[in-house]
Parts: structure tokens; C-alpha cells; sequence
């Protein structure tokens, strides 16, 4: 018998999809306006995150509220920053990952979900490593699901936290050329990016090989560029994000580290070719001396640390939104 809890009517955000009101499963289907609201909300808790005084009294907006954390799938970044935007707030937190838990002896998504709701958990983060898995989740709990990546489907708050740092250098998205370069087949990010950049109206290039990159990708939103000559793209790249390139998943592929190296990644000389206030950025885990080296990767242009830390202003906005607080 399935553990579960009794639940009330749930607050549906679109009863086309019967989610539970507040969650944010992927950014295909929030407007400009809703994703607008959340970067205001960040940015206001970015500023206050930076002054002692109004930092503590942040405590106060979800004080004594409970989320939950359950990763599938290792995670640091992700996992952490929800964790800090979560107590930035005053919510108590529980992380739940599947070597710890009763998933390792087999049980089902939905009944981990059931368990945690009836236990007290208000909102559920959730990554896992099956498309369509927070969808899921969602479809059969009461409390909002946010989706902190599912499979090669979506990673909607990391999409979020990378446009919210190139608005923190740049003036606006519309028409801003944003290249992103890697293994776009297999990225989740760099389809929510995708799906975001395009909504309001930047110029998106991919570049890659045909074999992490196929054609097809081009479809993805209206637009789209593909690039394969990697210093062709970036003369006019006004951001270049890279993507981590998964040696497992070059398997069976017929393509080359050495090849891959080569003709993508991104090093000094490469960058030379960028206008000068190009921003350079990566989701992480990075890999250097694979996808960018160590030169690049820490030089004057790269805002990939300062990605990490606004992820906990940006989550700190996804939180308030999933429970209905408006701050």
C-alpha cells in the first residue's frame, strides 16, 4: 500500500498541465512578465542579502517554512544554493538524496513524494536524472514542485540565475548576442536558456560539432543560429557560455577528445577574437583544460563565480514565489 497523505484541493497555477500553484518546472511555459517579477525579486534580495541589518530581518519572510531537498542525482551548486536561499529566509530544510533514503530499496518516486508531503515538507525540490520526472511529481502532490533539473529535459533556476547575471552586466536581453558552446544535445541548461534568451528576444548562436550538436537544434525556439567554426562566433559574441563536455558521453560517438579540444575549446588566443566586454560563463561543473582553460576561466571577462552566487538570490525569489509571498 502506498505510503500517502490526505490531500486538500490543490491550488492549480494551469489546469492544462494540473500542477500545484507556485511550482516551476520549466521555463517553456512562464511568460516574460512572470520570469520579469522574478528577477525584481532577486535583484531586491540580492541588495539586501548585502547589508547586515536587512539581511536578518530576511529570516522573518519564510520563517519557520518547510523544504524539502530531493536529489536523485549529485549535485553541489544547485543543491547548495537552494539550501542557503531557503535558510536565507528563516525555512527549515531537509535534504533527502537517493543513498540515503528509502529510494534505495526501491521506492517509487511518487510514494518519495507522498512521504515527504506528509511529513510536513511545503515545497519540493527536486533533480533527477529522468525527463519529465518533476512534471510527474507535481501531477501527484499537493504542495508546488520546483524542478531543479530532469534528465536532458530542462533546468529552469539555472536558466534564470544565468540571465539574471547577464543582466547584472548588460543593459538588456533583446538583442543581446549570447553564444553558447558545448554539448547542446545532451544540456538541459542550454535548453532552458534557450527557451528564456529567446522569450525576450536575444540572439542566440549554438556552436559545437554535429555530433553534441545536431542540426535539428536549431528548431528548439525561434532564431536559432548553429555555428560550427567556434572563432567565427565569438567575433561577435556579447556573452559566451561553455558547457561541460561528459567524457562518458562521447562514447560511441564518433568524435575525440583531442579533435574536441582542438576546434572548441575556449583559450586566451580564442578570446582575443570577443569584443572586449564579452562575458564569459559556465553552469558548472567545470572541466579545465577540456571545455576552457584555467587562463580563461579566471580572467577579467569570466563571471562564472559570481553565476554561483546569484543563485541564492535568484532561488531566494523562486522559494517566495512557490509559496505565494510576495517580497
Amino acid at each position: 500500500m502506498p505510503i500517502s497523505s490526505p490531500k486538500p484541493a490543490a491550488r492549480k497555477s494551469n489546469p492544462s498541465i494540473g500542477v500545484p500553484f507556485g511550482s516551476l518546472l520549466d521555463i517553456e511555459h512562464l511568460t516574460a512578465k512572470e520570469i520579469s517579477v522574478i528577477f525584481e525579486n532577486a535583484s531586491r534580495f540580492h541588495s539586501r542579502l548585502a547589508k547586515n541589518s536587512s539581511r536578518q530581518q530576511l529570516t522573518k519572510v519564510l520563517a519557520g517554512r518547510r523544504v524539502a531537498l530531493l536529489f536523485y542525482e549529485a549535485s553541489t551548486r544547485t543543491r547548495v544554493s537552494f539550501e542557503f536561499a531557503a535558510k536565507n529566509l528563516g525555512a527549515v530544510t531537509t535534504v533527502v538524496t537517493a543513498a540515503a533514503s528509502s529510494i534505495e530499496k526501491g521506492e517509487s518516486l511518487v510514494d518519495t513524494g507522498y512521504t515527504i508531503q506528509a511529513t510536513g515538507a511545503e515545497v519540493v525540490v527536486m533533480r533527477h536524472p529522468s525527463s519529465g520526472a518533476a512534471q510527474l511529481l507535481a501531477q501527484h502532490l499537493h504542495v508546488p514542485v520546483i524542478n531543479a533539473g530532469d534528465g536532458m529535459h530542462e533546468h529552469p533556476t539555472q536558466a534564470l540565475l544565468d540571465a539574471y547575471t547577464m543582466l547584472r552586466h548588460k543593459k538588456s536581453l533583446r538583442g543581446l548576442n549570447v553564444l553558447i558552446v558545448g554539448d547542446i544535445f545532451h544540456s538541459r541548461v542550454a535548453r532552458s536558456n534557450i527557451q528564456l534568451l529567446s522569450k525576450f528576444g536575444a540572439h542566440v548562436t549554438l556552436c559545437g560539432p554535429p555530433e553534441l550538436l545536431p542540426a535539428l537544434a536549431s528548431s528548439l525556439a525561434p532564431g536559432i543560429e548553429i555555428q560550427r567554426n567556434l572563432e567565427n562566433a565569438l567575433v561577435t559574441a556579447d556573452v559566451i557560455m561553455m558547457l561541460r563536455v561528459q567524457k562518458e558521453r562521447l562514447e560511441g560517438l564518433n568524435l575525440n577528445i583531442a579533435d574536441y579540444v582542438a576546434n572548441y575549446q575556449l583559450t586566451p588566443d580564442r578570446m582575443r577574437l570577443a569584443p572586449r566586454d564579452a562575458v564569459i560563463m559556465h553552469p558548472g561543473p567545470m572541466i579545465r583544460g577540456m571545455e576552457i582553460t584555467a587562463e580563461v576561466a579566471d580572467g577579467p571577462q569570466s563571471a562564472i563565480v559570481e553565476q554561483v552566487a546569484n543563485g541564492v538570490p535568484v532561488r531566494m525569489a523562486v522559494l517566495t514565489r512557490a509559496l505565494g509571498i510576495k517580497k
